[in-house]
């Protein structure tokens, strides 16, 4: 079991390792200015794309699931379908961004604080990558389908590919072209369309067998369509939750002032960091819980789970010792503004326990995914974010400023690694012995 989670936690966490990487260069490119309003722009800019996307990111997570369903109970044709169904989603709703991207931008000035300064980069930041909506929309589709077949070395290449040409494009249009926050913007354009087509590149190559004739009347089962937008819905539900609980953070990180927001933000580098690593365990969960709940094979699901939660303490604990150890190192390599390395000395211990409170949420997040349990996962959502997180909220940042806003977006992750917990036998565990 040890060796089927790393053979496809591996090529994942080497391909999340570059997603935090382009995180750093962009706010090392424009933390190195001499005013925090860049660092502060990008995080906006960046927010504005993270709510977006989260209300389509299911078109990764969903044919994640039932791909490796599929593949487990070995409905080929239905291993097709699910690609197609989601691609036919995804072409949909990348136009309709298209459309009503001037709404957007406006809708998204009204609601994030931050200073004139910051919001007229963050919009400028926007228009420009919001070009990138399409391919980013169909690599949802190819990665979770990859992921599905249980092969995640392609999107490990896709990955590369696009954040390695997302560096060398930032890096040449902000210093040698001097465009700041829209060179920044214009090389995740680039690198995305990129990204895409070397996906098309594998999925015609190695996967053209699985590339049949489009049956309309397969495609638009009532049944199979009305189970894709039950368990896509729930998702979507999870995942604008998860990202609203974010952006509304950011969003009253920027209420406390540019410094505290630059601050924030650079903190949050390391909760992305831990999580993109974790994260390749939890796309291995996707993968092989699917696969095993499509076979009915139970003890190979209560096998997997088990290795996985292992294997997050063998990662969180290592990660909370360097953190505290070498706190400073860090945040310098991402900005050495003094005025911003001497505020986040007092918030350096929110860093060290990340790993070890969030570690469980993210590895039940691929479990119940691949699982297809939509309703548990957006349930414990709901009950993290606005039970848990937000009275936090609204109790302790008017008592404790930063702090009590930090103490409750950790108390909203500890909320769900602990409800999905006692969730999980009801929601995913209990099924058939082997048939």
């Amino acid at each position: 079991m040890n060796r089927s989670i790393l053979k496809l936690a591996i090529p994942n966490i080497i391909s999340n390792i570059t997603v935090p990487l382009l995180g750093l260069v962009d706010m090392m490119l424009m933390g190195h200015r001499s005013s925090p309003v860049y660092i502060g722009a990008i995080a906006l800019g960046g927010t504005i794309f993270s709510v977006l996307y989260s209300f389509f990111s299911f078109l990764r997570a969903g044919t994640t699931g039932f791909t490796a369903q599929s593949l487990g109970a070995k409905d080929f044709s239905e291993i097709s379908f699910s690609l197609y169904r989601s691609a036919t989603i995804a072409i949909l709703a990348f136009i309709f961004i298209i459309c009503i991207q001037e709404p957007i931008a406006r809708i998204s000035l009204v609601l994030l604080d931050g200073s004139d300064e910051v919001k007229s980069l963050a919009i400028t930041y926007f228009f420009i990558r919001i070009w990138a909506a399409p391919a980013n929309m169909l690599l949802y589709c190819l990665n979770g389908w990859f992921i599905g077949m249980q092969n995640t070395r392609i999107p490990m290449i896709i990955a590369i590919v696009i954040n390695v040409l997302n560096i060398v494009f930032s890096v040449f249009l902000v210093l040698i072209m001097h465009q700041d926050v829209a060179g920044v913007a214009l090389g995740t354009v680039i690198a995305q369309y990129c990204g895409l087509a070397t996906a098309l590149i594998f999925l015609f190559i190695k996967y053209r067998h699985f590339l049949i004739k489009i049956d309309i009347h397969i495609l638009l089962d009532i049944n199979k369509i009305k189970r894709f937008f039950k368990v896509n819905t729930d998702l979507m539900i999870r995942s604008i939750l998860l990202v609203l609980t974010i952006a509304f953070f950011t969003n009253q990180s920027a209420r406390l002032g540019d410094n505290i927001l630059s601050v924030n933000m650079i903190l949050l580098q390391f909760f992305y960091i831990f999580s993109y690593f974790t994260d390749g365990f939890a796309y291995a969960g996707e993968a092989l819980v699917g696969k095993f709940i499509g076979s009915r094979d139970s003890d190979s699901l209560n096998s997997v789970v088990k290795h996985l939660f292992k294997w997050g303490m063998i990662i969180s604990i290592p990660f909370s010792i360097i953190y505290a150890i070498f706190p400073t190192t860090f945040v310098t390599i991402i900005s050495n503004n003094p005025v911003i390395i001497s505020e986040v000395r007092p918030y350096y211990i929110y860093m060290v326990v990340i790993p070890v409170i969030t570690f469980a949420a993210f590895l039940w997040d691929g479990i119940y995914i691949g699982a297809t349990a939509s309703k548990a996962i957006r349930n414990t959502m709901i009950i993290s974010s606005i039970i848990v997180f937000l009275p936090l909220w609204y109790i302790l940042m008017p008592l404790f400023g930063n702090h009590g806003l930090w103490i409750a977006f950790l108390g909203f992750m500890l909320a769900r690694g602990v409800s999905m917990t006692v969730s999980a036998k009801r929601s995913i565990l209990q099924l058939p012995k082997n048939q």
